[in-house]
């Protein structure tokens, strides 16, 4: 009889827990679509001069609004727990979306960050106005940007420029606040590792496809 429950639990046991926490993975490993297929930005150019677009990469998107500077602590938070970690994957991109007139407040704020930080995925892009509103809109969000035409929660993209999040009615998320450290740190790291798992799996059933990430 001890013999029999050595075997279970050096043979037996860790099967078990295996199929147990795969099972586990993969019923987890879908981030609901909040809002499909939102529109790519215009020809908008960035700090950089540059043109970014949305198709083809995962996005990490904000709106600075006129408060860059005031609100920088939350870009702060949001490149400490999520960007530093993850911004040597090619196919990964952190958008903040501004209003033309904030380039030198762009500046100012990467140039913080270049001091600890290695910044290439960092895009500030810059749009009137009323082409802020109207792209926000399209994402069809609960809440409203604020009358700085900003908003501390940040929002995930996929490739195909759908928006992701968590659509269950006790637990609806469609964006992450950045000024609540815990919250980036938790919800919204979990979910973009499940966002990342989705691409790394699908690289493993398609040998063909892109290893960039």
């Amino acid at each position: 009889m001890k013999k029999n429950s050595v075997l279970f639990v050096l043979f037996i046991l860790p099967i078990v827990a295996y199929l147990f926490f795969a099972s586990g993975v993969n019923s987890f490993t879908k981030l609901p679509i909040i809002t499909p297929k939102v529109a790519d930005f215009g020809n908008w150019k960035s700090l950089r001069g540059d043109v970014v677009h949305l198709e083809g990469k995962i996005t990490v998107l904000g709106f600075s609004g006129t408060q860059l500077i005031a609100n920088r602590g939350n870009l702060f938070n949001l490149n400490q727990k999520i960007y530093q970690r993850y911004h040597s994957f090619k196919d990964l991109q952190f958008v903040m979306l501004c209003p033309i007139g904030t380039e030198n407040e762009a500046k100012a704020v990467i140039e913080s960050l270049q001091a600890f930080t290695e910044v290439t995925q960092w895009h500030f892009v810059f749009a009137s106005p009323k082409e802020i509103q109207n792209f926000y809109n399209q994402l069809q969000l609960k809440n409203p940007l604020d009358q700085y035409l900003g908003t501390d929660k940040v929002f995930l993209l996929d490739k195909e420029r759908n928006l992701r999040g968590r659509k269950d009615k006790d637990d609806y998320l469609e964006g992450y606040s950045t000024f609540h450290p815990a919250e980036l740190s938790n919800e919204m790291l979990d979910d973009f590792k499940i966002l990342l798992y989705e691409y790394k799996a699908a690289l493993k059933k398609n040998k063909n496809a892109s290893k960039q990430l």
